[in-house]
């Protein structure tokens, strides 16, 4: 029994030396994610097409904003020449057009949020299997994000931003 004993504490103490020298021969990198990405072209040309939709959806609503306002103008230029039914017929016309610009600003909205997913999404996927290929390449058992507020506090370590810029053409 006391052998046994010996053995057990024996095995206990090898299994935490090896699990601490492990632990010791981790290797860890990190990479400014968010830099990388804003780095590459096709971010910089998913960009550039949401800002021309968004400002075709900006000119789409500032036109139906106009077009009430003028309206707006001209029945209360009118309004003391026609009947209180008209005027609450007209009143009723101008709220409604008030709805269809929240309506078509909030659907703009979604659009453009959508289309960004959808733009960025293989981006981001190119840019994380980069990473995982040059990590792998380089031996590295993490890769912690270095972007600014994503937690990382001290980034001394190596980073692999240049090999994945190298492996990214860019």
């Amino acid at each position: 029994m006391k052998q046994f004993r010996t053995f057990f504490i024996a095995l206990a103490l090898t299994l935490g030396a090896t699990t601490f020298v492990n632990a010791q021969n981790s290797k860890v990198a990190h990479i400014a994610t968010q830099e990388l990405i804003e780095s590459m072209p096709a971010y910089k040309d998913a960009m550039a097409q949401l800002d021309k939709l968004r400002n075709t959806y900006d000119a789409e609503i500032k036109d139906m904003m106009s077009e009430a306002q003028k309206t707006l103008q001209r029945y209360e230029a009118e309004a003391e020449t026609v009947t209180e039914e008209e005027n609450q017929k007209r009143s009723m016309e101008l709220q409604s057009a008030e709805q269809r610009i929240r309506e078509r600003s909030q659907k703009a909205s979604q659009d453009l949020q959508k289309k960004q997913q959808d733009l960025v999404r293989p981006i981001l996927e190119k840019a994380r299997n980069a990473i995982q290929e040059v990590a792998r390449a380089k031996g590295f058992d993490y890769v912690l994000d270095s972007t600014t507020g994503a937690g990382v506090i001290m980034a001394d370590g190596y980073d692999l931003m240049p090999d994945v810029k190298t492996k990214l053409g860019i």
